[in-house]
């Protein structure tokens, strides 16, 4: 490949069994709008995202991974990446939606669901809610404390490093960061197309079970709003998982909370740190090594509880083995 084929997280799909709950999570809380509706699926968009959609909410039995969808730089660019995918035996084939056109369907080798497209629909804000900023698609909401852009996902693997490889030579990420443990074992992997240090993780399901999400971010860009919301949280019972804090993993100011319909969400309090080197070398941070397991994993902040390891949707069923 000459540059990226893929180039931008352009949306993602959650299920829920609530979708009220969901809705109003994402609607009052964290001042998403809703764009559209269709069937059992509610299409919303942060004040600062450019698209018709960044995040789809499907009604459903159980929470979880609906899809996740990325952008290519051109037609030309679908169509390499569609010929790698087949080629690798993981696509699925063409599917449409609204607010993109023609999309192209594959799966992980570990099972998630996801599509790669080119054409879409750019948002048009109506007149009362457009901003003075002509660098802003929409103002900013009044509601909860609003989000800024959708940021990233992050997927749980039974094994990182097939799914990691699959990444880096069929879609063309590159591997920014690495958490490893002794000889070879891959405990996660953070993996870009652009500047920011990850549109996805990769981390291993401590409950060895195959295809489950971790999570969806949103950006802020200013810290002070993690302590705003957390703050709100409290008040309206959404229970908070783990920060506000910082990873020494990408240097990110995190919360981890979980909305109504079981999903976890990521709330992320600054851009971490910026990759412009061509050359970049992947920063790999070994476990065994008591400074690189304590700091990767908080550089401040309260320690993540053990469920931050074992969380996923679709949640496991009673009878599945755990470990």
């Amino acid at each position: 490949m000459e540059g990226f084929d893929v180039v931008q997280l352009a949306h993602a799909e959650i299920y829920t069994p609530n979708p009220e709950g969901t809705l109003w999570f994402f609607k009052e809380i964290l001042g998403l709008e809703e764009t559209a509706r269709e069937g059992q699926s509610v299409y919303l968009r942060a004040y600062e995202d450019w698209y018709h959609h960044t995040l789809k909410v499907t009604e459903a039995k159980e929470a979880g991974l609906g899809h996740i969808a990325w952008r290519t730089a051109s037609r030309a660019a679908l169509e390499r990446r569609v010929k790698a995918l087949e080629a690798a035996g993981l696509g699925e084939g063409w599917t449409e939606d609204l607010g993109h056109g023609p999309a192209y369907r594959f799966r992980t080798p570990d099972g998630h669901r996801m599509e790669l497209l080119f054409e879409v629909e750019y948002y048009e804000a109506p007149p009362e809610k457009r901003s003075k900023l002509k660098n802003r698609p929409s103002k900013r909401p009044l509601r909860g404390i609003p989000v800024r852009r959708l940021d990233h996902v992050n997927c749980l693997c039974s094994e990182v490093t097939p799914n990691r490889r699959f990444f880096e030579e069929v879609l063309g990420f590159k591997l920014r960061e690495q958490k490893v443990r002794g000889e070879g074992e891959e405990l996660g992997a953070w993996l870009s197309v652009s500047p920011l240090v990850h549109e996805i993780g990769l981390m291993r399901d401590a409950t060895g079970a195959r295809g489950r999400f971790h999570h969806i971010a949103f950006w802020y860009g200013y810290p002070q709003h993690l302590l705003d919301l957390a703050d709100l949280l409290v008040e309206y019972d959404v229970p908070i998982e783990a920060g506000p804090g910082k990873h020494g993993t990408t240097q990110a100011y995190f919360m981890y909370v979980f909305e109504p319909g079981g999903t976890r969400v990521e709330l992320f309090g600054d851009t971490g740190y910026l990759i412009f080197d061509p050359t970049w070398k992947t920063v790999v941070w070994d476990v065994t090594n008591v400074n690189d397991l304590e700091k990767s994993t908080i550089w401040f902040g309260g320690q993540l509880p053990a469920t931050f390891y074992t969380y996923g949707t679709p949640p496991l069923k009673a009878t599945e083995p755990v470990g």
